[in-house]
């Protein structure tokens, strides 16, 4: 069976098969609700808006050239909605629960390693939830969403290094913010 890369199934989505934007959706319903969520931190919002990306995806179809990654043009679709989303409700982002995901995190450890671990979760919470914006988008993007650095640059209109520097700038907040979230603990 012969599978078809992200790009020739949006340029066949572009070209009218529509039923193809189901195998894309497949492939980053999961992913993009990621982003959205570690971006806005509600959950059924988040739900809402992987539907609206791929929504504006079908409605903005012929602006897919191929030239650039699938991916980094959904994503540069999916930080429009986060912004849209927050200038029309007009508040920062919720903090996340991060018991969402200790249970993945904890599983197997004995009850005194669990305490910890779910301490430090909750630490590295607050601590990602106190970033800025810019901070917390390319660090989700890099470390949560595992994309490239080139991929990044795309998505935010900016040159490879700047990226690098972004990063490297929003760890070391990460890591001020989560010293003074573990000291006050």
């Amino acid at each position: 069976m012969d599978i078809l890369t992200d790009n020739a199934l949006m340029l066949r989505v572009k070209s009218g098969d529509l039923d193809k934007m189901s195998l894309l959706f497949r492939r980053y319903n999961r992913p993009l609700y990621g982003f959205l969520f570690h971006m806005t931190g509600r959950q059924e919002q988040s739900e809402d808006m992987v539907q609206d990306v791929f929504y504006r995806m079908l409605k903005g179809r012929h602006t897919f050239t191929g030239e650039g990654e699938f991916k980094t043009w959904m994503y540069h679709l999916a930080r429009n909605v986060v912004k849209d989303f927050f200038r029309k409700n007009k508040h920062k982002a919720s903090h996340y629960d991060a018991s969402l995901y200790t249970d993945k995190l904890t599983g197997g450890m004995v009850a005194d390693e669990m305490m910890q671990r779910k301490m430090e979760i909750e630490q590295l919470r607050q601590a990602i939830n106190s970033l800025n914006d810019e901070s917390r988008e390319v660090l989700v993007l890099s470390r949560y969403q595992e994309l490239k650095y080139a991929e990044i640059a795309e998505i935010l209109g900016v040159s490879e290094g700047a990226v690098k520097v972004r990063i490297h700038r929003a760890i070391n907040q990460l890591k001020a913010m989560y010293q003074t979230v573990e000291t006050k603990n």
